[in-house]
C-alpha cells in the first residue's frame, strides 16, 4: 500500500494514464486536471498537496471499461480505490464535484453513503480543478463547464439534473477555493 507521499502522486498519475488513456478526451481532460491542481496546490496544507494531484488524476478512473460497475464513474473509482487500500482518495473521487447530487438522481445514494464525504480545502480544490477544466483540457469558466455538460448530456440526463440540483453547492466550493487563492496571492505582495 502506497503513503501518502509524493509517491501517491506519481502513481496515481501511473494509474490514470494506464486507465484513461485508451478513452482519448478523457484523459486529455485528466491531465489537465491534475496539471491545475499541482498549479494550485499551495492552497491545501502541505502535507494534503501530493493528495490533492493524486485525486486529480484519479477523479474520472471510474471511467475506465475495466473498472464499469455501475456505470457512475465516481462510485466505480472510489470503489477501485478503497480495494487499493486508499480511503481517503476513494472518498475524494467519490464525491468529486457535486456527484451526492448525480448519485441521488441515478439511485445510488446508499451505495454512495458508504464512503465518507470530505468537507475541505482539498474536495474543495478538486472540484474547482474539474470545473475550470474542459473537456479538451482548456481553462474554461465554471459557468461554460457546467453549460458544456449539460448539452453533452442533454436536459433528459440524470447528469444534467443533478448539476442543476447542485448549482450553488459547486459554486461554493469553487468560491472557497479562489478565496483561498485570493488570500495567498494577497499574503505574497
Amino acid at each position: 500500500m502506497l503513503s501518502h507521499t509524493a509517491d501517491i502522486a506519481v502513481w496515481a498519475g501511473n494509474e490514470a494514464q494506464r486507465a484513461l488513456r485508451p478513452r482519448g478526451r478523457r484523459w486529455v481532460h485528466t491531465q489537465a486536471v491534475a496539471k491545475r491542481a499541482s498549479e494550485i496546490a499551495r492552497v491545501v496544507a502541505t502535507d494534503d498537496r501530493p493528495t490533492l494531484v493524486a485525486a486529480a488524476y484519479l477523479h474520472d478512473i471510474g471511467y475506465a471499461t475495466e473498472l464499469n460497475e455501475t456505470g457512475f464513474h465516481p462510485l466505480d473509482g472510489a470503489m477501485w480505490l478503497r480495494a487499493q487500500g486508499l480511503e481517503r482518495l476513494a472518498s475524494l473521487v467519490a464525491y468529486h464535484s457535486g456527484a451526492r447530487f448525480e448519485a441521488a438522481a441515478r439511485g445510488y445514494t446508499e451505495r454512495l453513503a458508504a464512503f465518507s464525504e470530505e468537507q475541505s480545502a482539498v474536495a474543495d480544490a478538486l472540484t474547482y480543478c474539474d470545473l475550470t477544466t474542459g473537456p479538451l483540457g482548456e481553462r474554461i469558466s465554471v459557468a461554460s463547464r457546467l453549460n458544456e455538460i449539460k448539452v453533452r448530456y442533454g436536459p433528459a440526463s440524470p447528469v444534467t439534473q443533478a448539476i442543476g440540483a447542485a448549482t450553488d453547492t459547486l459554486g461554493a466550493a469553487v468560491a472557497r477555493t479562489e478565496a483561498r487563492m485570493g488570500r495567498l496571492s494577497r499574503a505574497r505582495t
